[in-house]
């Protein structure tokens, strides 16, 4: 455990991410009112541009091209994302970069100066460090991804210019609700009067909409406001008021990035007078963007693809694109998962084109050992069921998988940010 009195040239990152794991009684307790008192507490920041993204699935990546298209027009980006995959660093970045440890240290210190006896989450703690950091830095933009839900994210302390809800599905239910309704209300908190709202998906929640009718805010749906036309080669957008013709598809492979990748588009297209950017700069942020563990396909025989898909949406966009990419022989999955997510859920959609599961215990707190995840896998009525074998981790479970594979053959690591992560790491990928 660090004290409070760690100066900001000793101690490391890991030590202070361990220490403020304990600072409050729940590990996830939504609600602003300790932020915004903490915020207060910190050096002001410059006016600046804010972005907020969220969303169920694709918000991730909608943030990585907002970052690299603005990175490309010259902005001086600041970005904050969760979870990380490797290094908490990645959370924290101006201009596409990671803070340093020393720097996330010092606005560590600062954050713990300033919120004196009040008690604070570890999302809660990361996220002003963030915001600190980067008034320090004195970033052009902001550009925030949410944590969980959005109405009482921590990052919803910065009023946005322009608020992204990029799809609204299944997850986190015991605190964003029951049903699709219930959550889209809750991710709607991020829309802004007066500001332009968008909507990544065609089938618009009433609740949401009612949420940006109740504040004034302008919103903006995929398929009405916006669309996009796609060829074999390349891609249109189609916005409020321009038409973007000729685009080059995203380094992200998936067809449903071109939805991501529309969401950032209309962002910017809201956005036009106060951050104006080029075609140059958008073909250049689309060309040069990159996202580790998103439909990620490493070199190599036999293919390894890496996914962070954990809930049924996701899962379902991930069997999309592995239809799309015929020739392999047999599909392996090494399969690790936290037990509060919809298990048979998203292992139902692989039936039929799995050949082998390789199961694995995910070593953390939420993680399902492999036994019980293996127990929720529903092999169907085929004559030829999948073969199904346990491991400890996801390291030991992606050897077996590539011991077993023929060149022919392609292992998927799916299932949590931990899951590939810890396939990251076996393969020397850090």
């Amino acid at each position: 455990m660090v004290s409070a009195s760690l100066s900001p040239t000793s101690g490391a990152v890991a030590d202070w991410l361990s220490y403020f794991e304990g600072l409050h009684a729940k590990a996830i307790d939504l609600g602003l009112d300790r932020v915004v008192e903490v915020l207060h507490r910190l050096p002001p920041a410059k006016k600046t541009p804010v972005i907020t993204v969220g969303g169920t699935n694709g918000k991730g990546s909608t943030t990585a091209y907002l970052e690299a298209i603005l990175h490309a027009a010259g902005y001086k980006t600041g970005c904050y994302t969760s979870p990380h995959l490797l290094r908490y660093n990645e959370r924290i970045r101006i201009n596409r970069k990671p803070a340093s440890d020393e720097e996330i240290v010092q606005s560590f210190v600062a954050v713990e100066t300033a919120r004196a006896q009040t008690s604070l989450t570890y999302f809660e703690f990361g996220t002003l460090a963030a915001l600190h950091h980067f008034a320090r830095c004195e970033v052009d933009v902001l550009i925030l991804e949410v944590g969980m839900g959005g109405r009482l994210d921590a990052v919803n302390v910065m009023d946005s210019d322009c608020a992204i809800v990029t799809s609204v599905a299944l997850d986190h239910m015991e605190f964003l609700g029951p049903d699709r309704e219930s959550i889209a209300q809750e991710k709607a908190g991020i829309f802004r009067p007066g500001r332009v709202a968008i909507f990544g998906e065609k089938e618009v929640p009433v609740s949401l909409k009612a949420y940006a009718d109740s504040v004034g805010a302008k919103l903006w749906v995929n398929g009405e406001a916006f669309q996009h036309q796609s060829s074999a080669s390349q891609w249109d957008f189609i916005g409020p008021g321009n038409t973007l013709f000729s685009l080059p598809y995203p380094a992200l492979r998936g067809a449903y990035q071109l939805d991501n990748a529309s969401c950032a588009l209309a962002a910017l297209t809201a956005l036009q007078d106060m951050l104006p950017v080029s075609m140059q700069h958008i073909r250049q942020g689309f060309v040069s963007v990159d996202l580790p563990g998103r439909l990620q396909v490493l070199p190599g025989r036999p293919a390894i693809i890496l996914d962070v898909a954990h809930n049924p949406h996701a899962a379902s966009a991930l069997v999309r694109s592995l239809e799309r990419m015929p020739g392999f022989k047999t599909t392996r999955i090494v399969l690790g998962m936290l037990r509060d997510k919809d298990i048979p859920g998203v292992t139902q959609l692989f039936r039929g084109l799995v050949g082998a599961w390789y199961i694995c215990d995910l070593p953390a707190p939420r993680g399902s050992s492999a036994s019980e995840l293996a127990s929720q896998i529903d092999c169907g009525d085929s004559e030829n069921p999948p073969s199904i074998k346990l491991f400890s981790n996801p390291g030991q479970a992606l050897q077996a998988a590539q011991k077993d594979a023929d060149p022919d053959d392609r292992i998927i690591v799916l299932g949590s940010f931990l899951t590939v992560a810890s396939a990251m790491e076996s393969l020397g990928r850090t």
